[in-house]
C-alpha cells in the first residue's frame, strides 16, 4: 500500500490545480466510503457507463 501513497504523493505534485484537487476529492470519498463499510454500495463509474452506453445504443430488431 505505501507504494500506492508514494505514487499518489509524486503525482500530485506534477498535475494541473484542477486535475489534483479531483483526484483529492475522490481519495477522500473512497477514504470516508471504506470507513463506513459502505465502499461496496457504491456504484462503479463503469458500471453507470455501461448503462448509459446500453441506453444509447440503437435498438436491434
Amino acid at each position: 500500500m505505501e507504494a500506492i501513497a508514494e505514487k499518489l504523493e509524486l503525482r500530485l505534485h506534477e498535475w494541473k490545480p484542477e486535475t489534483r484537487e479531483r483526484v483529492c476529492s475522490l481519495v477522500s470519498e473512497i477514504i470516508e466510503l471504506a470507513d463506513s463499510d459502505s465502499l461496496d454500495l457504491g456504484r462503479s463509474r463503469q458500471a453507470e457507463q455501461d448503462v448509459l452506453d446500453l441506453i444509447d445504443a440503437p435498438a436491434t430488431r
